[in-house]
């Protein structure tokens, strides 16, 4: 039995070193604002605002060293008294419209906007264009006498192979 609790023990012990090695924590921003409306504009530009160096994080999501910047960028420029629209001004003219979350409708993203709508309505039309093609009249061919009584024949000896 001693040797059942000694292996009981180092799995658990193991187990514990193991899981509280791995534990990854990120560091926490804390911000203190004048008031609760400007807090929650923070919260709401760091959801809106995509962090340059992750692939599909948000700044308030994102644990990386940029992220961690823009954050406090954002926060300063909040207490400098900045409207949303010239904070995002600022973060695109910096870091161009991949920081937005929901780019801005202009004659480069025309195609990200209107290509999803562009491409159903193509669907829908080769979808129509199918469903009323009429199907060929398939021809009524009466066989004639001779190829009638060769197919009987051969239907009559294929019966009889059958039967064997």
């Amino acid at each position: 039995m001693t040797v059942f609790y000694k292996f009981l023990t180092i799995v658990v012990l193991t187990f514990t070193l193991i899981t509280v090695f791995n534990v990854k924590a990120s560091p926490v921003d804390i911000y203190e604002f004048k008031d609760e409306v400007t807090k929650i504009r923070f919260n709401a530009l760091t959801k809106e605002l995509r962090c340059p160096k992750c692939q599909n994080q948000n700044l308030a999501d994102s644990n990386s060293p940029i992220a961690a910047d823009l954050r406090r960028e954002v926060y300063e420029l909040l207490q400098q008294g900045q409207a949303d629209i010239e904070i995002v001004n600022f973060m695109v003219a910096r870091y161009g419209d991949f920081v937005l979350y929901r780019p801005r409708v202009n004659s480069l993203t025309y195609i990200l906007w209107f290509g999803p709508i562009v491409l159903l309505f193509i669907g829908i039309g080769v979808v129509i264009m199918v469903l009323r093609r009429k199907p060929a009249k398939q021809a009524e061919e009466t066989l004639s006498a001779e190829q009638q009584s060769k197919l009987d024949s051969l239907l009559k000896d294929n019966s009889n192979i059958t039967k064997r």
